[in-house]
Order: structure tokens, then C-alpha cells, then sequence
């Protein structure tokens, strides 16, 4: 009898949870729709900001394409401003199972994360602009006149900003798994000469084939890795030494 009623208790605290990471996905997504609008309705003035100093016109070779831009654009903005509502969503969903300390903690990684976003995407449209873009121009050398779709274009910009957006979470992706135990700065430290590996294949994918052009690029994120480190050992041993308080309190 008593085992029937902890599933029972079991099966409803299942079924509460699920319900609540349901309500929470929805709201998020009634979010990534609102947002999703804006961009469409400030399309024309998104666009312009990308291409206002470009040295040569888009254009465009079928329908599609103006379509594709409006959807791109507009996903694009419902993609950033979500980022927080995102993190917040999964923060209210684990909070119950955290200490008032780690929720203060934890609550600060929704900025951290949508800030760090931010500065990726900024950081990737620099290294286009400034180096990538005018390198590959550089090669035509009157060899082709030069045109670009704005799909063509678009896809490519994207293709080499959202990889240093994701790359720019790994100091937060570092403290919060040092915080819940999974990651220790000791094993960032021991597997660095790896990470640099990925950092630098990672560099190589985005860059175009210029040994000097994939160093630059390469050495941010290396900066980035050994901040990584720096915060999952204040982490780490902010951990220990409650530890060590709860310890002795005992």
C-alpha cells in the first residue's frame, strides 16, 4: 500500500514537472513569435545597418530570396532576444532544486549569457568586415566582376558570426558546470593543448585559408579558454571553501 502511493506521488511529481517545463517552453516560444515580429517590421532598417557600408550593391536572382531576407532577419532578432527569456525559463524550472545562494548566483548568468552573446556576434561581424571580407575581395584582383546575392552573402556573414557568438558562452558554460561539480579548472588546465586544438580547427572553419588570418582569429578564443579557466577556479574555490564551512559547522 505504502509502495502504491510513492509511485502515485512519484508519478505526479513527474507529471508537474513536465507540465511546468511545458508552460515554460510555450511561454518561450510566445516570446521568439513576439520578438520574431519585431524583426519582421524593422526589417528594412536591420538590413540597411548590415549593408550601409559595403562597397558594392546585393542583389537579388529569384523571389525566394526577398523572402528569405525578411525570415533571416527577423530570426534573427527573435534569436537574440530570447536568449534571456531562454535562460531565465531554465533557471525558474531548476531553481526549487537550488541553495538561496546559488539562485543569486545562477540569476546572474542570464545577463552574463545574453551579454556574452551580444559580444560574439559583435566580435564575428568585426573579424568579417574588417578581415575576412576584405581578404577574399582582395583575391579577385580584376580576375571577375564581382556579384553578390543577398542569400549568398547573408548565409556566408552568418556562417562566421554565430560560431564566435556560441564560442564567446564558454566562460559561462565553465563556471556553471565547475558549480554543479561536472568540470574542474584541473581538468581545463591538464586538456588545454586539446582545447587550443578545437579552437584553432574551429578558427580554421570559419577563416579563410590565410595562416595569419586564422592566428588572429584563433587567439581571441584562446584568451577566451584561459579566462575559462580563471572563473572555473574562483568558482571552484568558492565551492570548496563553503564546503570546508559546512564541514566544520558539522
Amino acid at each position: 500500500m505504502v509502495e502504491n502511493v510513492q509511485s502515485s506521488d512519484k508519478e505526479m511529481n513527474l507529471t508537474g514537472h513536465l507540465s511546468e517545463l511545458r508552460n515554460r517552453l510555450i511561454v518561450t516560444v510566445i516570446f521568439f513569435v513576439l520578438f520574431f515580429i519585431i524583426g519582421f517590421i524593422f526589417v528594412q532598417d536591420i538590413y540597411w545597418f548590415f549593408v550601409n557600408d559595403l562597397d558594392f550593391d546585393l542583389v537579388v536572382i529569384s523571389p525566394g530570396e526577398i523572402i528569405w531576407i525578411y525570415f533571416s532577419m527577423a530570426g534573427m532578432i527573435a534569436l537574440i532576444g530570447t536568449i534571456p527569456i531562454l535562460s531565465f525559463q531554465v533557471w525558474a524550472f531548476i531553481k526549487p532544486g537550488l541553495t538561496s545562494t546559488e539562485r543569486k548566483a545562477s540569476l546572474a548568468y542570464i545577463p552574463a549569457i545574453f551579454l556574452l552573446f551580444i559580444a560574439g556576434l559583435v566580435f564575428g561581424y568585426f573579424m568579417f568586415i574588417q578581415l575576412i571580407l576584405p581578404f577574399l575581395l582582395s583575391l579577385n584582383e580584376g580576375m571577375f566582376n564581382e556579384m553578390f546575392t543577398v542569400d549568398r552573402y547573408f548565409k556566408f556573414l552568418l556562417r562566421i558570426t554565430l560560431p564566435f557568438a556560441l564560442l564567446f558562452e564558454i566562460p559561462i558554460i565553465s563556471m556553471f558546470l565547475t558549480s554543479i561539480g561536472i568540470l574542474t579548472p584541473e581538468f581545463m588546465q591538464k586538456n588545454r593543448k586539446y582545447a587550443y586544438l578545437i579552437l584553432i580547427i574551429i578558427g580554421t572553419i570559419v577563416t579563410p585559408p590565410d595562416f595569419i588570418l586564422q592566428i588572429v582569429v584563433a587567439i581571441p578564443l584562446v584568451i577566451l579558454y584561459e579566462i575559462s579557466i580563471y572563473l572555473s577556479k574562483v568558482v571552484y574555490r568558492k565551492k570548496q571553501r563553503k564546503h570546508k564551512e559546512f564541514m566544520e559547522s558539522e
